[in-house]
């Protein structure tokens, strides 16, 4: 069975910067980190940049937080960042820049889970060992016709695709898995006419490959309110500042807010000013809330609530999460509008 699927690799793998044999597994484990809840066609380019600016793990950790941050925004889900940062940190403090070769020793790294620990081990050290990310838990329900939904059903999947592992090229067969499922057992219309295992695949021969894995009923999110304050100087300078160092979006740039309630508030101004509010709203969705802001504009002759000044064009090199870049749209086109 593993050899159907690594032959099928053979032949149709992807070509990806962090694939080449041999490949070190700080490039390896840096690819594993972006690509978590990540496309790969969003992930290459920033697997680029990092690694011709921080070439090894020793580098990265040498680096500022806020310059990785920085190199990071657009990328999404943050708290990757500042793992990945403490991650280096360790690994050099730690390890002596060398990352542990065994599940159980990567799986003491900050942010690296079982997932990522099984991906790295397989494929920079070819221990036979499961990587199970989405891809694979759609592969392995669909395989087994595994009718039990998703979470309840990650244990069993977890145990079957350990036991399909071979003892060589596990590496190899770690990214077979996820790319079967990323090109061809994909979440709708699974080609099953190019899977290596279509002839014993129980989801197809029961009609179910197109509906499994099922999934528990999502919970509504729900939605948060916030007022924004974009307040620029007489330079044309616009008021940054960056978030605490723990919670969500930790140690990111933002542009000055009132909380983000679940209730909606009357707008209070942050401080004397003449405040005009921008038409129309922002909205972001975060993992377990919807957030909508208002985005309500002033001027001030020196820095206030805790800010600084920057350029908008030097916008674009500062840490700002998405929410935030949806803002300065929306305001630098709210303010083209008049």
């Amino acid at each position: 069975m593993s050899g159907a699927l690594l032959a099928w690799y053979d032949s149709n793998a992807r070509v990806l910067p962090w694939r080449a044999k041999g490949q070190a597994p700080y490039r390896v484990w840096l690819s594993e980190i972006m690509l978590q809840q990540t496309t790969v066609a969003a992930v290459k380019d920033y697997f680029l940049k990092f690694t011709a600016r921080w070439p090894s793990v020793e580098a990265l950790a040498a680096a500022p937080l806020d310059d990785v941050l920085q190199a990071w925004a657009g990328l999404g889900y943050y708290a990757r960042a500042r793992n990945l940062h403490a991650c280096a940190k360790a690994v050099v403090a730690a390890h002596g820049g060398r990352f542990p070769e065994t599940v159980a020793g990567l799986s003491e790294l900050p942010g690296i889970g079982p997932y990522t620990a099984g991906a790295i081990a397989a494929i920079a050290f070819d221990v036979p060992a499961a990587a199970v990310d989405g891809n694979v838990e759609r592969v392995i329900s669909r395989y087994y016709g595994i009718q039990v939904p998703l979470p309840a059903s990650k244990g069993e999947i977890r145990d079957r695709a350990q036991a399909l592992v071979p003892q060589k090229r596990a590496g190899d067969f770690a990214q077979a898995m996820m790319d079967l499922g990323a090109t061809v057992c994909t979440p709708k219309s699974p080609d099953c006419g190019r899977c290596p295992w279509t002839n014993s695949c129980t989801a197809r021969l029961m009609s179910l490959q197109s509906v499994l894995p099922f999934k528990a009923p999502r919970r509504k999110v729900p939605t948060r309110f916030a007022h924004v304050y974009w307040v620029k100087n007489a330079a044309g300078e616009v008021l940054v500042r960056q978030r605490p160092l723990k919670g969500l979006l930790a140690g990111m740039t933002e542009f000055p807010s009132s909380a983000w309630d679940e209730r909606q508030a009357e707008f209070v101004p942050p401080f004397s000013a003449t405040w005009k509010e921008l038409p129309g709203v922002v909205e972001h969705t975060f993992t377990h809330f919807h957030l909508e802001m208002k985005v309500w504009q002033a001027r001030a002759s020196r820095p206030v609530l805790d800010g600084r000044f920057v350029a908008p064009a030097a916008l674009d090199g500062e840490a700002l999460p998405s929410v935030m870049r949806k803002v300065a749209a929306h305001a630098l086109k709210g303010i083209k509008a008049k």
